[in-house]
């Protein structure tokens, strides 16, 4: 039988879920903010489709975490709704590419001062800094494919909520919870063929929320520092070594472009619906064993992650062969 504690931690994943699917609903059918993603050199779809699903996911977990019983730092749900907020007005007018980097150091320099500068000095806020405005970023990149990065956030942040609950800290469980059902409510919409997408608005601030996320419980010792990598590491691999190989390659990294793995297999014949069926699978099976290992000696999971590591060197080997007919952009 369920309890009463358990039944009340529901409500809040429940809340997002139900109110992230009417505003998306809303949001398709509505004139009001209607935002529309023209396709670009980066796209792969070929008519103009909305770009407000992100507003109604972060109003869905924004409700949701008003209704749970733990608070988050400041840091966190203020720098949350700065991002929404600089990257709506992105989606809506597009902003220099300086200005809106300048937002994302600023939000990942406040977490991690009032995070970690006391307990761990500046080498540590330093390093944490950079890797939440990637994690920022390269979320974003791969925010490109019907059902993609939806998927990984439904997944994610699943393995986030299982893991924290798994060590007895429900309440910061059920934060991430309420993030999985909203983006569970979004890809009823976005799976393909999408209807309406995230935008900046949902990708930017997610990004920030699986590394902000990821960092607090490490500090709240629910697992260790290398789980949120692992986790999400099907989209940290993809965005970081086509961006190295960009950048080796002497191009500009910083335009839109169509060379994402995932990007060169929906060109390359595998579809919008197979690479996100691959991808979640890919992410399943990143997310299970980052929980199984955490719990196992030292060895085994440097083992696990020189697995890992072997692994998405063997698929991106057999994706350039397969694909290096397709032509950079």
């Amino acid at each position: 039988m369920i309890d009463a504690l358990s039944f009340s931690l529901a409500i809040p994943p429940s809340i997002a879920f139900i109110v992230t699917l009417i505003l998306i609903w809303w949001l398709i059918r509505s004139n009001v903010l209607k935002v529309l993603d023209h396709p670009n050199p980066r796209s792969l779809h070929t008519r103009a489709i909305r770009r407000t699903g992100g507003v109604g996911m972060m109003l869905g977990i924004g409700v949701s975490w008003a209704t749970t019983p733990a608070a988050l730092p400041i840091s966190v749900s203020l720098g949350v709704a700065l991002l929404v907020l600089i990257s709506f007005a992105d989606d809506i007018f597009g902003l220099p590419v300086l200005g809106r980097l300048l937002m994302h150091g600023a939000v990942a320099i406040w977490f991690s001062v009032a995070l970690l500068f006391e307990t761990h000095g500046w080498m540590m806020v330093t390093i944490i800094t950079l890797s939440i405005v990637w994690m920022i970023n390269l979320y974003n990149f791969m925010d490109g494919s019907d059902g993609l990065a939806g998927g990984m956030t439904l997944i994610g942040f699943t393995c986030y909520g299982l893991t924290a609950w798994s060590g007895g800290d429900e309440s910061f469980a059920v934060i991430n919870f309420c993030i999985a059902a909203a983006a569970a409510a979004f890809l009823i919409f976005n799976f393909h063929p999408a209807r309406i997408f995230m935008g900046d608005a949902g990708a930017i601030p997610l990004g920030f929320l699986a590394a902000s996320l990821g960092i607090m419980g490490w500090i709240n010792g629910s697992w260790p520092l290398w789980l949120p990598v692992l986790v999400f590491s099907p989209f940290i691999a993809d965005a970081s070594v086509t961006l190295l190989r960009r950048c080796l390659g002497g191009e500009r990294f910083w335009q839109a472009h169509r060379v994402h793995y995932y990007q060169r297999m929906v060109r390359g014949g595998f579809g919008h619906r197979n690479t996100a069926l691959l991808g979640y699978i890919l992410m399943l099976a990143t997310g299970v064993s980052a929980m199984w290992a955490m719990h196992q000696d030292i060895a085994v999971q440097l083992g696990v992650g020189m697995v890992w590591g072997g692994i998405y060197l063997s698929m991106m080997i057999v994706s350039e062969r397969y694909l290096e007919r397709l032509p950079g952009d």
